[in-house]
């Protein structure tokens, strides 16, 4: 029951900051907002503030702003209409939302930062077999304090600084053992190994592994501005090669997207584990739907992008029809992509259980 009602408010922050982005944008520059709407169905509570009226329905799974003059037939050319407006401010309003939920993501990535979050220690657990930790005398509850002179902190840094040394022979690395400093040059050795995205890559490791000992990392107000910007970086990056990968068959639909039923057990799971993931799963969630919702899809704020760029090409917008015709073939592709995705939901969750009550 909590894992159902942080789902939903998880969602509906997602939605709200989203449809926010797009309201007070248009507001900004002159348009009329008609409706700001969150969820779908059956209308649970409606009140109507100056020009807008606000509701909330029944189905929390998105929500919508209605702008005046938004559907080239129902313009009637008034200045307060959206299709009255420019292409330049047109483009404001259509971008506002995804980037008000990719500023959501950062500020959420800058909490954890700040507040603190758990990370292995430097402790070493364990040694590999045939690797450079093992020839150079390292041991097992050593404490490795600087990589190259460089400080590391937790194991995440740790990887990072022998990633950075990757086109050396070996690292010399200062350790703790037994309250006493040690300097020791490890050697380094390659390894091919499966990344997030299903694929093959080189790493360059000391063949260690950790201790389990974790510590609360916490940072301050202005470190964290970089660390969010930088995982925000990271995770932007992670996505749009991941939709590359997608697009061009090197991995599959089941392998790279998540639908809502996905989004429930992830929710559910990141609940148990506390405040920092439920702050990082919407900081993660918020940065994925902005750049999803950016994709030249019609339908989706990218394909209206996509749009106003062809208004731009030819001096004029496209006509009502043609519009139509490509926003209900954009609408198609979206839920044929909602059900697919839906459907390697279930099959990643029960797939198993399905399996073996078709066999009996």
């Amino acid at each position: 029951m909590i894992a159902t009602l942080i789902f939903i408010l998880i969602l509906s922050l997602l939605i709200v900051v989203h449809e926010f982005g797009h309201f007070i944008v248009a507001r900004k520059n002159g348009v009329r907002v008609e409706k700001f709407s969150l969820g779908f169905g059956k209308r649970i509570y409606s009140r109507k503030k100056g020009d807008t009226e606000y509701s909330l329905n029944l189905i929390p799974l998105g929500g919508y702003v209605k702008m005046a003059g938004d559907d080239l037939e129902e313009c009637k050319g008034k200045s307060d209409e959206y299709f009255s407006k420019p292409p330049g401010k047109r483009f404001q309003i259509i971008v506002s939302g995804a980037l008000l939920n990719y500023l959501l993501g950062f500020v959420f990535f800058w909490l954890i930062f700040c507040i603190g979050y758990p990370a292995l220690t430097t402790k070493i657990g364990g040694l590999v077999d045939g690797f450079g930790a093992q020839s150079a005398g390292l041991k097992a509850g050593d404490q490795i304090r600087t990589v190259e002179g460089r400080k590391v902190g937790n194991w995440n840094e740790l990887q990072k600084e022998i990633q950075r040394n990757s086109s050396a022979s070996s690292v010399n690395i200062m350790l703790l053992r037994e309250g006493k400093e040690l300097e020791v040059a490890v050697p380094l050795k390659e390894k091919s190994a499966v990344d997030d995205l299903g694929q093959k890559r080189s790493l360059t490791l000391i063949g260690i592994t950790p201790f389990d000992e974790v510590a609360q990392v916490r940072h301050g107000p202005i470190a964290s501005i970089f660390l969010a910007g930088q995982k925000t970086l990271e995770l932007t990056i992670t996505t749009y090669k991941g939709l590359w990968f997608l697009a061009t068959g090197r991995i599959s639909m089941r392998e790279s997207m998540a639908g809502p039923l996905e989004i429930f057990f992830m929710t559910s799971r990141a609940a148990s584990l506390g405040l920092v993931a439920v702050l990082h799963l919407i900081a993660a969630l918020s940065i994925s739907l902005a750049i999803f919702n950016l994709l030249p899809v019609p339908v989706l704020d990218g394909g209206h992008v996509f749009l106003l760029g062809i208004e731009k090409v030819r001096g004029k917008p496209l006509g009502a029809g043609a519009e139509r015709v490509l926003t209900n073939i954009g609408f198609s592709l979206l839920l044929t992509l909602v059900v697919l995705v839906t459907y390697n939901d279930i099959l990643r969750r029960f797939g198993e259980s399905i399996g073996k009550f078709i066999a009996k």
